[in-house]
């Protein structure tokens, strides 16, 4: 029976996990006690659920001793409310960062501006002097949203339009659809 080829194995799935929660920037907070997020278990509050899932865990590694409170509520069509986060300071103070139709870098921003202290002050100007996004996955969002540019508007006469719709009608690089598309 022949030997099996030695092979090395790859990262282990903790270090993988450990890679993720590591990676910059560092998401430490100062003076904080708490903070207590409120938002919809499924259907709704993307941003804030993605919040929850990609950047909290960085800021739990970060900040062992800070204590989180999530409260994941069902949300019927219905119901109209918005998920918020409240931060509670040390000095009993309290803040509320407003969740709603925001990306989970977004929200991570506002949070790491209202309790980020000088590290993330220091961080922050060294990244937007140099270009660089400030959080990761950020690129991603700011290239979906160039895509998405509103073309400027521009009137045309039904004439136009005819012939607009005879040019791309008659064009030969135009690709086939329905029963064209599958003969040859």
């Amino acid at each position: 029976m022949p030997r099996k080829p030695k092979t090395i194995p790859g990262p282990s799935r903790l270090s993988k996990v450990l890679s993720e929660l590591k990676k910059g920037p560092t998401l430490s907070l100062t003076g904080l006690r708490g903070l207590s997020l409120t938002l919809a278990a499924r259907n709704d509050h993307f941003g804030a659920r993605h919040f929850l899932k990609d950047e909290l865990p960085r800021i739990r590694y970060a900040n062992p001793n800070l204590n989180v409170e999530v409260t994941k509520l069902l949300k019927s069509r219905t119901d109209v409310w918005k998920p918020e986060m409240i931060v509670e300071f040390e000095n009993g103070d309290k803040s509320t960062i407003d969740m709603s139709d925001k990306w989970s870098t977004t929200i991570t921003k506002e949070l790491m501006d209202l309790a980020g202290g000088d590290i993330w002050k220091q961080y922050k100007t060294s990244a937007l002097s140099s270009g660089l996004p400030l959080l990761p996955g950020e690129e991603e969002r700011l290239a979906r949203l160039k895509v998405r540019m509103p073309q400027p508007k521009t009137t045309r006469k039904a004439e136009d339009l005819e012939t607009i719709v005879q040019d791309m009608l008659s064009d030969p690089n135009r690709p086939k659809t329905g029963a064209a598309a599958v003969l040859p």
